[in-house]
């Protein structure tokens, strides 16, 4: 249980002042915000200065996958302070040597060398130079509906909306279409049609574009925030074999999947493939201190023997970081969270979004696994029309900001984005939370189901 916070609106207003005079926010038009003065965080809550207190089924960012504030990890993080806050990249300290170990010990096949860096983005534009440096070539093969990030190759690489103001054509990225058989750019009406047409025209793309001026084909293993779009059986099995014929490396970007996020400690393993490269972050450490890194296989690993990775971080391994990071994974171990992702998906969460599907015409579809999921909402179960125009904003988002206010208005801090609610709680959230979020999710779901037809 949280603890009982009184109420102090002046503090609040204190911070929402100081916010609007000085914090400039990401992805947002500055003056057109209105950010939530939080006051504190616990388990899968959180609180504001005038005592409202959320469910959080965003988990921060999809990252904090054992909640916030878990006391192993503040203590970890403490302790590291005390001994050791902070040291330069280049020497070998205990907490970043012990936490790379943890990491390889998880990771799918020979994905046993870990580079540091501080976040995602990082972690890709890192994995994305060395595939390049280890083939000579210079294209990237990337999916629309994808993220990977907001520096600069990172960016280019997304297949969202978010690319287009800084889409000046990062050498060599090409995008293709994945599989995604509730929209199907295949017309496919089966997951095996549309995973031998997604193949096909990756395939085909790489034979119009220069087999040997690929480097790189990277995909998120399940999709986050474009929809946690699952892949059919036997497409990432398809894209390894496509990668291995022509000597491509083959990228997973794990940076929202990984961690216990979809009920194992990689997505990966839900499809028995290994891909060379494998970036991670967010629930590495729960967000609690920033880091990612890229797992490095060992033939990659290899290139860098005798030659200098022309790459790297001041803070790479940061030690405070990497305490995070091996007091989590210890937690998720000795707590089982990965195994209780997967339990709450299975017996909770995905039959209790299934039933919410059969109530609202509004519900689509409903994917996912663990507790990574999503609905797909529309203004017809018929046609599948989305409920909102791609990348709407303003009147046209109507239906999904009065969503987002009706969820927050029960209680339920919500994961919106364009035509969908994503259902994406703590690894370790109970089935009474679940169930709690669920009946907020089933109200604010009547407010989305005047808006269809």
């Amino acid at each position: 249980m949280t603890p009982h916070v009184e109420p102090d609106p002046q503090a609040g207003a204190a911070v929402k002042a100081a916010d609007r005079a000085h914090v400039f926010h990401s992805w947002s038009a500055q003056g057109l915000i209105d950010p939530l003065a939080v006051a504190g965080a616990e388990g899968s809550y959180f609180w504001d200065y005038d005592g409202n207190r959320y469910l959080d089924f965003t988990s921060g960012l999809v990252y904090t996958n054992i909640g916030y504030q878990h006391p192993k990890v503040v203590a970890a993080i403490q302790e590291q302070a005390g001994k050791l806050a902070t040291f330069a990249p280049a020497f070998a300290v205990d907490v970043r040597s012990e936490a790379a170990r943890l990491i390889a010990e998880r990771t799918p096949g020979d994905l046993d060398k870990i580079f540091f860096t501080n976040g995602g983005a990082e972690a890709v534009e890192n994995a994305v130079r060395m595939a390049r440096l280890h083939t000579g070539r210079t294209k990237v093969l990337s999916a629309y509906r994808s993220y990977h990030g907001a520096t600069s190759t990172a960016i280019n690489l997304t297949g969202d909306p978010r690319r287009w103001a800084s889409d000046n054509g990062s050498a060599g990225v090409v995008r293709f279409w994945a599989p995604f058989l509730y929209r199907s750019p295949f017309y496919a009406t089966t997951e095996a049609e549309e995973s031998a047409r997604a193949l096909q025209h990756l395939e085909d793309t790489i034979a119009f574009e220069g087999p040997a001026t690929i480097a790189a084909i990277i995909l998120e293993t399940v999709p986050g925030t474009a929809g946690i779009m699952t892949p059919p059986p036997g497409y990432l099995a398809g894209v390894r074999e496509i990668c291995d014929k022509y000597g491509i490396v083959f990228i997973l970007d794990e940076v929202m999947a990984g961690f216990g996020r979809t009920g194992k400690w990689f997505a990966a393993e839900h499809f028995d493939v290994v891909p060379d490269l494998m970036t991670f972050a967010k629930g590495v450490n729960s967000g609690y201190v920033p880091l990612g890194g890229v797992a490095i296989n060992a033939e990659i690993a290899a290139t860098f023997d005798k030659r200098p990775y022309p790459g790297g971080l001041t803070y790479s391994g940061h030690p405070l970081a990497c305490a995070a990071a091996v007091a989590t994974i210890n937690v998720m171990a000795d707590e089982k969270v990965v195994e209780n992702a997967a339990h709450i998906g299975e017996n909770v969460l995905g039959p209790g979004l299934r039933e919410l599907a059969e109530r609202h015409p509004s519900v689509g579809e409903v994917r996912g696994t663990g507790v990574f999921w999503a609905l797909d909402l529309v203004k017809n179960k018929e046609t599948r029309e989305p409920l909102v125009p791609y990348n709407a904003a303003g009147e046209a988002n109507a239906p999904m900001a009065a969503l987002g206010a009706a969820a927050k208005k029960n209680g339920l801090w919500p994961f919106i984005n364009m035509n969908r609610t994503h259902a994406v709680p703590a690894c370790n959230v109970s089935e009474a939370e679940v169930k709690e979020g669920l009946a907020a999710l089933d109200a604010a779901l009547s407010v989305a189901d005047e808006h269809t037809a």
